[in-house]
């Protein structure tokens, strides 16, 4: 019987989509405990899971791991997404860390200011366009992926931003063809597939009640 993975989070994407992201691709069930009250929150810093007093926390093999990048490396090595040798995960990292510093700024688009939304998603699609997606296209070359010639957490995580772009800005992949083509092998890679099936661990774009909470279970970043 395989040990169970329990992620502690909101019932929203944030800094845990990657996560269940990751874990899908693995073909790895987990738990999801959802945080809606403050009282939860509190909870986990008085049992003292989180190191340090952040979400998201992953239980995995007996231990309390938070620190999204901490997290991700860990699912990554244990179930062979991190390349085969040294060079190969510097170089996924690389790209890993590309696509967190793209991801941190459309997370950050729902709890923009609605005054301030538009110049925001400007902003972004300016960045993406010029830094970063680039970069994604020339590393994808004539491979099927950006490290080596197998599946890496670098890979999922690229489908996973490109197409919350995608919700954001329809057509900002028009002028990047070797990502568009990666989509659609990604996309059919079985356990990919089912994730993005409707009723899969996959959450939606972030609505107002999903702010909403957010703000409330950790209010003291939002003051």
């Amino acid at each position: 019987m395989s040990e169970r993975v329990v992620l502690h989070y909101f019932n929203g994407r944030g800094k845990m989509e990657a996560v269940r992201w990751l874990l899908a691709a693995a073909g790895v069930q987990f738990e999801e405990v959802f945080l809606t009250k403050r009282e939860e929150y509190e909870k986990l810093l008085n049992d003292g899971a989180l190191m340090f007093q952040q979400v998201p926390l992953v239980e995995i093999d007996g231990m309390q791991l938070v620190q999204s990048k901490a997290i991700l490396n860990y699912i990554a090595g244990k179930y062979s997404l991190y390349g085969k040798d040294l060079k190969e995960r510097a170089m996924i990292d690389m790209y890993s860390e590309g696509v967190s510093d793209l991801m941190d700024l459309v997370i950050m688009y729902p709890l923009t200011p609605p005054e301030n939304k538009q110049k925001y998603l400007s902003n972004i699609e300016q960045k993406a366009k010029d830094r970063f997606l680039p970069v994604f296209e020339k590393g994808l070359g004539n491979s099927q992926f950006l490290v080596g010639n197998q599946l890496s957490h670098a890979d999922v995580h690229l489908l996973e931003v490109t197409l919350m772009l995608q919700e954001l800005l329809p057509t900002i992949l028009s002028r990047f063809p070797k990502i568009q083509a990666f989509q659609e092998k990604m996309k059919a890679l079985p356990t990919i597939s089912k994730f993005l099936q409707p009723g899969s661990a996959r959450k939606p774009p972030p609505h107002e009640a999903y702010v909403k909470t957010v703000k409330e279970v950790l209010s003291h970043l939002f003051k």
